[in-house]
């Protein structure tokens, strides 16, 4: 119960392999977040639609975590602190052969001017 407390449902699976909104809408992005409490699979704050936050602001899901290969950090919007967490639900990351940018076949050729710095 105290998980639920702070944030995190370690048995909530994510909300899929990319960018829930971002696949709705045809968008791409930069890095994939995913929250620690619904599993909501969101783009990072440098891609250019920025709805891991966005999902923040709207649900109030205080925790995110890394949804990228080799990286387990979490994120905690309200003290803006990075800290090390439990597992989550598998998968842990986005398909190994998704690529950064993502996803294949919607990254404009000129990517690197649409990123928020």
């Amino acid at each position: 119960m105290t998980q639920f407390l702070i944030g995190i449902d370690p048995t909530v699976p994510p909300s899929g392999p990319g960018c829930l909104e971002c696949d709705q809408t045809g968008g791409w992005w930069l890095h994939l977040r995913r929250c620690a409490l619904c599993g909501h699979i969101g783009c990072c704050d440098t891609s250019p639609s920025q709805h891991a936050t966005g999902h923040n602001a709207t649900t109030g899901h205080p925790v995110i975590r890394s949804y990228e290969p080799g990286e387990d950090w979490f994120w905690d919007y309200p003290s803006a602190q990075a800290f090390a967490g439990p597992p989550l639900a598998p998968p842990e990351h986005h398909p190994l052969d998704q690529p950064v940018p993502g996803p294949a076949g919607r990254v404009p050729a000129d990517w690197q001017y649409h990123l928020h710095r």
